[in-house]
């Protein structure tokens, strides 16, 4: 079936270009989003006669388009969703909600000009498309967290595995600081029952003392 194209459509043609495509692909998509007409003889006489105004129309669109890619171009959006320790999102960051956080920082998406590479279902930097006019896409990034502190540090080039382990250790250096502590008070404890027993300052070095501690466990 034969269309003709009121605007550039990927992969298929310029403006003004007779096309041939499917039918289903022309009534779902093609002639709803006015992005053609059908390739009668009246539509095409029609679009001759308006050609000069499409073009300075689409003209005036793509200079919008490419003022908006400008601010756009670079920017990174922070979207907040809960995950589990490993990284794995409790469901999946939708175009909606690329656009919501886009929206938040002051511009306007609509939802249906972006695509994602690939469903966003774990944490970290994500790369998407807008397409806001038929010759102007701009790519950005999706900073996906689990919290505002979380993303700063993703936005500064930490991964979630790496958090994780400084996690971890910083833990485990607080356990054995906690351990240190319990053993320092416990020889004190030793250097006290020892005073109150002889009398007289406790004389014994830290080591006999230590393995007082050991043999009374």
């Amino acid at each position: 079936m034969n269309v003709i194209l009121l605007e550039r459509v990927a992969k298929l043609g310029q403006m003004g270009e007779v096309v041939s495509v499917k039918e289903g692909y022309a009534r779902n998509y093609l002639l709803p989003q006015k992005k053609a007409l059908w390739a009668s003889k009246a539509n095409v006489e029609a679009f001759e006669q308006q050609k000069s105004e499409l073009q300075s129309r689409n003209e005036e669109t793509k200079a919008e388009a490419r003022g908006l890619a400008d601010r756009l171009e670079g920017q990174q959006f922070t979207v907040i969703r809960a995950a589990s320790d490993g990284g794995a999102l409790y469901g999946s960051v939708s175009t909606r909600d690329v656009a919501e956080a886009a929206a938040e920082a002051g511009f306007e998406v609509d939802r249906r000009q972006i695509a994602l590479g690939a469903p966003i279902k774990e944490l970290g930097i994500h790369e998407a498309t807008v397409t806001l006019h038929p010759e102007v896409e701009v790519g950005i990034e999706l900073n996906v967290a689990r919290s505002p502190e979380e993303a700063e540090l993703q936005k500064q080039g930490k991964s979630i595995q790496e958090m994780a382990a400084e996690e971890e250790a910083a833990a485990e250096f607080e356990i054995q600081e906690l351990f240190d502590d319990i053993g320092a008070a416990q020889l004190d404890e030793l250097e006290t029952a020892d005073e109150q027993r002889t009398g007289q300052p406790a004389v014994q070095e830290k080591s006999t003392l230590a393995e007082k501690l050991g043999d009374s466990d």
